[in-house]
């Protein structure tokens, strides 16, 4: 348990943040709060909050872009499918894991319930928590074949309440929140809205789990490393290439930002369309074929065949349909997931110009480089190498493109919220009024 004890070592010691880490954190919450306000408007999502309010009465926490209040774990549970929702949440690529999806929801659930909380404080749970969670998902050496986000997100959503309800039995806190882990990866394969179920289901965990330490219960003790822990279940892994590291690279500095509300592995081929877009380079009538040569967890992810029938979850995910989207509107926008479009024959004309084609990555984790040829219907050809995605902390997105972001998610918000969420996310993520 050496490198368990690590984990929790650092789970609960003080920190003090580096002004680029914390600079990071600022704006990466800023980003998951604009995400969970547009999911307010997602298909499910007023299914989710009219479930939620039936689980008991409580006024404890704030819901995203939403005038009601839920007792902390139904408002935890409720944000966190909001946030992921439209697929839009950052995301720490080589873990593969959205952690600030989980963690943000949870925490800010937990610091609701008391009432507000210092800033450092609180920024310091959110990295803490978004630290382990991308930390497990580094220490995984298998493809993904639980829902990774939300068994890894329970975790380090658990331990970074602990820390803002100043519980220190951090051993019963992550057994607790590991006897809860659930989410398998057949959602994804299905495109079912499940998907941010799993999510919000770890949120609402992480919060339960926090809940029965405080109320004496415990937890196993050996739930990473044990003969039916973690890394023997969920993911095949060592936790000391982690925790051998633990708290001399902050995690949350590494995580993606998306810049359209579909899979973060589509994002590669369409920030490059939409570069190329910008540039004049192309439009929706020049292109004969589109070429992206890919690892094999972009296929897998989002390499589905377009179908007149499919769910918006399912839509989300399928890269022909986006491409085909990002030529003919020049933006992802998740109101055009409709059975018309679907149906559209020539939105499904340009989406069979795209074929996908592996690229050797041994990495079964990798979602770059990757590559794009472009045929013209002149024959002229285009090359693109992709070494980070938009998003990337190497390819961060501009102060414009971001301003887009934000303006789209305002507009998809089901009302008004507090300006502060736009404006001034740390304010409003850490005092409630």
């Amino acid at each position: 348990m050496k490198a368990t004890q690590r984990l929790l070592d650092f789970a609960q010691a003080h920190h003090t943040l580096p002004d680029p880490v914390r600079a990071a954190a600022i704006h990466l919450l800023g980003d998951t709060l604009a995400s969970g306000a547009a999911g307010s408007t997602a298909p499910g999502a007023d299914g989710v909050f009219a479930a939620a309010s039936g689980w008991g009465q409580g006024q404890d926490s704030r819901l995203l872009a939403r005038s009601a209040r839920l007792p902390a774990a139904g408002a935890a549970f409720v944000n966190a499918f909001q946030i992921h929702c439209l697929e839009w949440d950052a995301v720490h690529e080589p873990a593969v894991v959205h952690a600030l999806s989980t963690v943000t929801a949870s925490v800010m659930a937990a610091i609701d319930r008391r009432g507000g909380c210092d800033e450092n404080t609180a920024l310091t749970a959110l990295a803490v928590g978004v630290d382990i969670a991308s930390g497990l998902g580094l220490a995984a050496e298998t493809p993904l074949r639980f829902f990774r986000p939300a068994t890894a997100g329970a975790i380090g959503s658990a331990l970074a309440v602990a820390r803002i309800d100043g519980v220190e039995k951090m051993a019963d806190v992550l057994g607790l929140a590991y006897s809860q882990c659930a989410g398998t990866m057949q959602a994804h394969v299905e495109g079912s809205i499940a998907l941010p179920l799993q999510i919000a289901g770890a949120a609402r965990s992480a919060i339960a789990a926090v809940d029965l330490v405080k109320a004496g219960l415990t937890g196993p003790h050996d739930a990473l490393e044990g003969p039916y822990g973690y890394f023997t279940l969920f993911d095949d892994g060592d936790l000391s290439t982690y925790t051998d590291r633990i708290g001399s690279v902050w995690r949350i500095a590494e995580v993606s930002v998306k810049p359209f509300p579909s899979g973060r592995a589509s994002h590669g081929v369409l920030a490059a369309l939409d570069s190329l877009l910008r540039e004049g380079a192309i439009d929706a009538h020049s292109i004969a074929r589109i070429e992206a040569f890919v690892p094999p967890l972009i296929q897998r992810l989002v390499g589905r065949p377009m179908q007149n029938e499919m769910t918006p979850a399912y839509a989300r995910l399928c890269l022909p349909l986006l491409t085909a989207l990002m030529l003919t509107d020049r933006r992802i926008d998740p109101r055009r997931f409709t059975p018309q479009t679907f149906a559209d024959p020539a939105i499904g004309a340009l989406a069979a110009k795209l074929v996908l084609t592996l690229d050797g990555n041994p990495d079964p984790n990798a979602l770059s480089p990757q590559r794009l040829v472009i045929t013209r219907t002149d024959g002229s050809v285009i090359t693109r190498t992709i070494p980070h995605t938009l998003g990337h902390p190497d390819a961060a997105m501009s102060a414009a493109q971001t301003a887009d972001k934000r303006m789209l998610a305002r507009e998809l918000a089901a009302s008004e919220p507090d300006e502060r969420l736009f404006t001034d996310p740390l304010s409003y993520f850490t005092q409630p009024e």
